[in-house]
């Protein structure tokens, strides 16, 4: 089964238009053959960011400006301010939030994601599964 088959082209077309780098706009799912995506990623005032989604791969990111309102399955909510980094191991794990903490400013943040050859970049994660898997969640 394909990205395509399995997502709501509405949001695969949403979440594109959040995943993106200094030359502009590009898929949320990366080219065949390409195994790392150096990306970087600005959201409004009060943009709550990516819906829940996991990466093949580890991301390195690092604020640099505004704040981060960030969540990985299994970790309590926290904010990442400008000038600090952020990690997530990939695989498995949902990547809860990577939203703009802050109603006031923008969020700039970079981000380089590696992942699986011939794997997906990004997936998002369905209502089922986040009710499967509710007990993982850290709440604040």
């Amino acid at each position: 089964m394909t990205f395509d088959d399995r997502y709501d082209r509405a949001a695969v077309h949403d979440l594109a238009e959040r995943v993106h780098d200094v030359a502009g706009d590009r898929a949320a799912v990366r080219p065949r053959g390409l195994s790392c995506d150096d990306g970087g990623d600005r959201l409004c005032r009060g943009d709550p960011g990516a819906p829940p989604h996991r990466h093949s791969g580890p991301a390195f990111g690092y604020v640099v400006e505004g704040e981060m309102l960030f969540e990985l399955e299994g970790e309590a909510p926290r904010v990442i301010k400008a000038g600090e980094a952020f990690w997530e191991p990939g695989g498995d794990v949902i990547h809860y939030s990577d939203g703009n903490n802050r109603s006031d400013i923008p969020l700039k943040f970079t981000v380089t994601m590696l992942c699986a050859p011939d794997g997906q970049m990004i997936t998002l994660v369905g209502e089922d599964e986040l009710a499967e898997r509710a007990d993982r969640r850290v709440r604040a």
